[in-house]
């Protein structure tokens, strides 16, 4: 019996898979600690984030705001004259993802000195990276030191009758659509769904939101949802909160699909789009041949690198280790695992108590920030006041209507918001923030400063905010809090 040859060898200090930007950072700063570095992808370089999720989505909602803070003031008001161009707001779309062509991202990678290996990567026993090319033979990359995962995640479909081949939309679908579907629905009441559902709302579907939580956007502040849902309500949009989907059927790829509702009710739209949660892609990565569970997620320690593997030498960051599932937060493990990495190559001993903290995710924990790019945005770092309470906080809330702040009713006429701080009574330290209103993600860092530092309460009083600005709702929450 012949032997099918087996590809030569490969070293490289690190083997990253998955190019995305968590990928991209560990493997640019295991190169800044002068390690080589060899990075798998099997799409694009730049990943989900860059074509099929922030960027598009993100570049894609940006006219909406534009458009509704220009309707909000009098005097620009008047010079709106139009809808939303749809081409043009498509067009832009098209030229931040670059049509969906990664080759400036693939030059970058050159520039840094790392080797980009294009195929589907599978691990195949410890620090081996087998690697199939969409052409030519398979490559075996060996990892001196460790080898990073990184393969992101996976939109998930619920397992209901007559969805698959219903050719329904997933987030992919919803970003790098080229039409405007007329009437459009949604099932899901998280991020995604919220977001697209504001986009398309406003570029002309008729949308009819179907979710199964009672609210909208389950992991903030309810008052963020319910804000949200009034919006989009006053938008035309149809929302129905705590309705299930039973069954999907489309008889034909081109024609209407019809929703069953769990009440026997039917819902028909010319496109549904599934925002029903996501997945690790991690079931075709070779997990099995170093005694992993495939297809899960990979628990990780604070230097993101994977319980249970004999020598300590696979770290996976991202959404596959499930800690935040979110691109700014995937990057900032991908820095530390960088460190992590070059530290442990060199010998260096760890400083889990660098005040830097240079070799230890702790964000990902108490403090992550996430801006949801609705209308109006709704803008949350670290816990709610259910939350807090649920970890056996001695908390106090305090909340402030956004709209009575002088630099609120200045951005917007009519400014609707809300905002709330959870004040860890204990430590006399903030917990929690959460604002809803017309640009508040700008507003969120400094939350996340006071967060991330444990600002003592007495300290925050003597941030003066400027006026007149929406920043001066720290004061109005100070003064509330001091009574």
């Amino acid at each position: 019996m012949t032997r099918t040859p087996q590809p030569a060898e490969e070293q490289y200090d690190v083997v990253v898979l998955g190019a995305g930007p968590p990928g991209q950072n560990a493997a640019a700063r295991c190169r800044a600690a002068g390690l080589s570095v060899a990075i798998v992808e099997r799409e694009l370089v730049g990943g989900e984030c860059s074509y099929w999720a922030c960027i598009p989505s993100k570049t894609l909602l940006r006219p909406v705001s534009a458009l509704s803070a220009a309707r909000a003031l009098p005097g620009s008001r008047e010079a709106v004259t139009g809808n939303l161009d749809t081409a043009a707001v498509f067009a832009r779309r098209d030229s931040f993802v670059r049509r969906w062509n990664d080759a400036p991202e693939a030059v970058w990678l050159a520039s840094e000195g790392i080797d980009l290996v294009r195929g589907h990567g599978r691990i195949d026993g410890a620090r081996h990276v087998l690697v199939q090319p969409s052409e030519g033979g398979p490559r075996r990359l060996v990892a001196r030191h460790a080898v990073v995962v990184s393969t992101g995640s996976r939109a998930v479909l619920p397992p209901l009758p007559g969805l698959s081949g219903a050719r329904v939309w997933t987030s992919r679908e919803a970003t790098s659509a080229e039409t405007v579907p007329r009437r459009l629905a949604v099932v899901g009441g998280g991020v995604v769904g919220t977001e697209m559902a504001t986009l398309f709302q406003s570029l002309g579907s008729a949308v009819t939101m179907l979710v199964r939580d009672e609210g909208l956007l389950p992991r903030m502040e309810p008052f963020a949802g319910e804000l949200v849902v009034k919006a989009l309500s006053e938008a035309g949009a149809e929302v129905r909160t705590g309705t299930s989907v039973a069954a999907v059927v489309r008889d034909s790829p081109e024609g209407p699909i019809t929703l069953i509702l769990d009440d026997g009710e039917q819902v028909v739209a010319d496109e549904a789009l599934f925002a029903t949660g996501r997945a690790p892609r991690t079931d075709d990565i070779g997990l099995e041949t170093v005694g992993l569970d495939p297809g899960g997620r990979l628990p990780v320690d604070d230097t993101c690198r994977v319980d249970g593997v004999k020598g300590g030498w696979l770290y996976a960051i991202g959404d596959v280790n499930h800690r935040a599932l979110l691109t700014h937060q995937g990057k900032y493990q991908g820095r530390i695992v960088g460190a992590v990495i070059g530290a442990r190559a060199q010998g260096v001993p760890l400083l889990e108590t660098d005040p830097w903290g240079a070799h230890v995710a702790t964000a990902d924990r108490a403090a992550v920030p996430q801006v949801v790019f609705s209308e109006p945005e709704a803008a949350s770092v670290g816990l709610t006041a259910a939350e807090a309470e649920r970890r056996g906080l001695r908390v106090r809330v305090v909340d402030y209507d956004l709209g009575q702040v002088t630099g609120a009713s200045v951005y917007a006429e009519g400014y609707r918001g809300w905002a709330r701080m959870v004040v860890d009574l204990d430590r006399d330290v903030l917990a929690g923030v959460t604002f809803v209103g017309p640009g508040v993600g700008e507003l969120l860092h400094s939350a996340t400063i006071a967060v991330v530092a444990e600002v003592p309460m007495d300290r925050l009083w003597h941030a003066v905010p400027s006026f007149p600005t929406i920043s001066e709702i720290w004061l109005r929450l100070l003064e509330t809090y001091r009574g």
